[in-house]
Parts: C-alpha cells; structure tokens; sequence
C-alpha cells in the first residue's frame, strides 16, 4: 500500500512540474530533470535528464549548471566532455556555488578540460570551505598537508580536518586521525588517533575500520582486544580492503577468533588475489607448511614467487630455501643462490647466512672464502646466532679474513645464547686463550659488550619499526 502511495505521489510531482517546465520554469526544469536522472516517479532516462538540465541552466540558474556540469563530466545523458563539464562548473562557481567551486577545483587538480593548475585548484578549494561545504574543507586540508597550491602547513590541515571532521566528514575525519598517528605538526597522540578512527569506523569508512582493528590487535590507543580487533578488521574486509584481509589472516593465525587456520588462509588468499605483497608470502608458508589446507609445494612456489618478484625479501629468502632443498622443484643451487642474494641485499640476516654457507662450500657459486666471511659478518652484525657462529669459525681459522682467536672467541660468546654449537666451539677456542693474561681478557670484555649493545640496539630499532608497520609482520618463517 505504501509504494503504490508513494507512486502516486511521484507521479503528481511529476505532473505538477511538466507543465510549469514546458512553460520555462527554470526550477521546474531542473527539477524534472533530477526526476528522470535519478528515476523517481519516472523510469530513469539520462538523455531526457540532460535536456532539462540545459534548459534550466541556460537560463542562469547555478544548481542546474552545477548538475550539468557533473553529467558531463561523468558522459551521462551524452558524450563526455571534461570541457563542457568545466564551462558549466565555472558558470556555477562564479554564482557562489560551493559545490560547484569543488568540483572546478577538482578539474583544476587533475588538469581536465582545463590547464592542470594546483593553484587555481587551491583557490577554488578555498572558496568552498569558506562556505562550511565539508567535502571541501577536506580538500583544503589534503592542500595545505602534501603541498599542492599552497606551501606545506601541518597546523593548516589539521585545523581544515578538523572542521570538516566535526561535520561528521568521514575522510576528513580518518585524515585527521592519521595525523595523530604520524605526529604531523602535533606530539604523536595513539589515543586521540583511536577516536577519530572511531568516528570515521563508524560511518564506514573501510581504511579507518582497518586502522581501529589494527589499534586493538596491537594495543596502540586502547588496550589489546583480539576480538574487537577482529570485529573490525572483519568489517573493513567486507568493503574488501586488503590489508584488512591480510590483518584478520594474521590474527586468525595467531590462535584469535574462530576459524583457525582454514578462515586465515582465506583471508591471505584473497588480499594476494589483490596484490598484497605480504599476504601471497604468508600464503605460501602454509602452503609450504599444510597449515589450514594440505601440503601443496607448487602453490607454495607460486605464491612465493609472487611476492618475491615484487621484492619481498623474506619470500625471496623461501625460494632460496626451496631450491636447496629441492622442496617441491628440481634442486638448484645456483637457483638458490640467486635467490638468497636478492634478499641478502635487502639485509635479510637469514639469507645473509645461508648465501655465505654457500660460497664457503662452492655450492652453486665459485668456492670464495671472502664472500662467505663478508656475508656471514652481515648477519652476524644483526645478530643472527648461527652466522655469529659461522664467522666465529672463519676468523679463528683465518679462512677470508685474517685470523684472530680473540675475535673469534667474541663471536662465539655471542652465538652461545642460542643453542650448542656456539657454546661448543666457544670452549674450543678458549682453550687456545687460556693464560694469555688480564690485558687480553680486559680486551675481550670490552670487545664482548661494545658488540652485544651493538647487538641489543640494533634489535630494538627493529622492533621499533615493526611496531610502527600497519599491518604487523604476519606469520613468522
């Protein structure tokens, strides 16, 4: 009963503004076109939309022209045309039409139909936001923030998002939070942050909803809520944002929620469907490893390479792995090589270790004894336990570097945390050691603590970058 009111309703609108458009009613006229564009009361028709629109426009009436313009823009009812789409824009604007100022302002911003020009953009932008329109205060904000017509502001752009924020502006609202995350022109607040991501969540916005659930997982701005987080991430993931599809595959992983490792995979599965570099490696890791799905090598390596062509260090590292085992593809270890040195060069101590083992033992590169010593030294460097190990070995026998048992002993000591094989050769060495006096020992502390702050405070610049990644480090190899 309601629709067919509501029908007959729309139909009497629609009768009642024919005439008086036929007659040269220029709101009649623009009316009649808003019912055939958006089809109320009337089967939608964008040529007959279009028509309407010219006739209220041609007349001087701001709204229609500002409609015009955007049909144009956009080939509804006719061809498109960017430059008849910035005439009619421009006849708005000149009236003092705030939305027709932005979208002249956009046109500027992008160069069509006009000179591009973030200057005139800025401008146009400007005159809009003055107005109180939120989309524009936004715009405004993203000048004054990237520089674009206007030099760089940080207190500008946040004082622009913020009105437009307080609006309910959704963009301008994640915009607003994201500079209290970075800190930009203002002390980095994770809490303040949180409540504009809030806001923003709130009225749909997926990357705010992503952003949210990620502050839950990690516990920055509120405290750790692993089902919060998943509640979030879950609903950024079905606008289909794929790093929110990867964030729920990390947590699914870890234990959180339900689904296990079945749903996780999914989630990884259909973010590197998207490109997400880091979803196809963790993709290939339980391919690799049969979590949530059977072993499958070959989609291991499909996965694998994927990420690793696009310079994942870690996937890169996997393929190294695979071709010197011969897991799943014929063994290869020049293959191996290859791959190993890709990820060595992103300074991947793994790969920094394996590659050196390889030139220690002329495994599918020349035998060279520098090159494994100089490798293992970067990954000893960033801590890695076996390569600490590895070159402890190639320093007390001197092979590519010159030989020095108190070195090597230093080396040892650090590797010995980690399991036996340091803590073995460690006693070896200091055998060779003993009685060779307080200065030499005095020396060896020394050398041993300098190395291990080194150690320490290289780990902690790690963490500190893992801390500020967005989407966390996914499943660990």
């Amino acid at each position: 009963m309601n629709r067919q009111n509501d029908a007959r309703e729309g139909h009497e609108v629609f009768q009642w503004f024919l005439p008086a458009a036929e007659r040269g009613d220029p709101y009649a006229q623009f009316n009649l076109g808003l019912l055939y564009k958006h089809g109320d009361a009337v089967e939608r028709d964008d040529v007959r939309a279009l028509e309407w629109m010219q006739r209220a426009a041609r007349q001087g009436l701001a709204t229609a022209q500002n409609h015009l313009g955007a049909m144009y823009c956009n080939g509804r009812g006719g061809p498109r045309s960017d430059e008849l789409a910035a005439l009619w824009f421009g006849r708005a604007a000149a009236q003092g039409d705030p939305a027709a100022q932005q979208n002249l302002g956009q046109l500027f911003r992008k160069g069509r139909g006009v000179p591009q020009s973030h200057e005139l953009a800025f401008g146009w932008f400007y005159r809009a936001a003055e107005q109180g329109l939120a989309s524009a205060q936004n715009l405004l904000g993203e000048c004054y923030l990237q520089g674009l017509g206007a030099p760089v502001s940080h207190p500008l752009a946040m004082a622009w998002f913020r009105k437009a924020a307080r609006q309910g502006h959704g963009q301008a609202q994640l915009n607003l939070a994201l500079m209290y995350r970075r800190g930009d022109g203002v002390e980095a607040d994770d809490a303040q942050a949180v409540c504009w991501f809030r806001e923003a969540a709130a009225g749909g916005i997926a990357v705010a909803q992503r952003f949210l659930g990620l502050a839950y997982a990690n516990g920055q701005g509120v405290p750790k809520d692993p089902a919060r987080a998943i509640a979030w991430l879950e609903r950024a993931a079905g606008q289909d944002d794929a790093e929110a599809h990867y964030g729920l595959g990390t947590l699914l992983a870890a234990g959180h929620g339900g689904g296990g490792d079945e749903r996780a995979l999914e989630c990884f599965l259909r973010a590197a469907a998207r490109g997400h570099v880091q979803a196809q490696y963790c993709a290939g890791v339980m391919y690799a490893t049969g979590r949530g799905t059977r072993p499958d090598p070959s989609r291991a390596l499909d996965y694998y390479l994927r990420a690793a062509e696009q310079g994942a260090a870690n996937a890169q590292f996997s393929l190294g792995v695979m071709y010197a085992k011969g897991d799943g593809v014929p063994r290869d270890e020049a293959r191996a090589a290859e791959w190993y040195r890709r990820a060595a060069q992103q300074g991947d101590a793994s790969a920094q270790n394996n590659l050196g083992v390889l030139y220690a033992n002329g495994q599918g590169v020349p035998h060279d004894d520098t090159l494994a010593s100089y490798w293992y030294r970067q990954a000893a460097e960033q801590g890695h336990a076996l390569a600490q190990y590895n070159l402890g070995g190639m320093v007390n026998s001197g092979r590519g570097v010159e030989r020095d048992p108190l070195r090597a002993y230093m080396w040892m000591l650090l590797a010995a945390g980690a399991g036996p094989e340091g803590r073995r050769s460690r006693g070896s060495v200091a055998g060779r050691l003993a009685g060779t006096g307080g200065t030499w020992a005095r020396a060896l502390a020394t050398r041993v603590r300098a190395a291990r702050r080194q150690q320490k405070g290289q780990a902690s610049a790690r963490q500190a970058s893992t801390r500020q990644g967005a989407s966390g480090q996914g499943i660990a190899r």
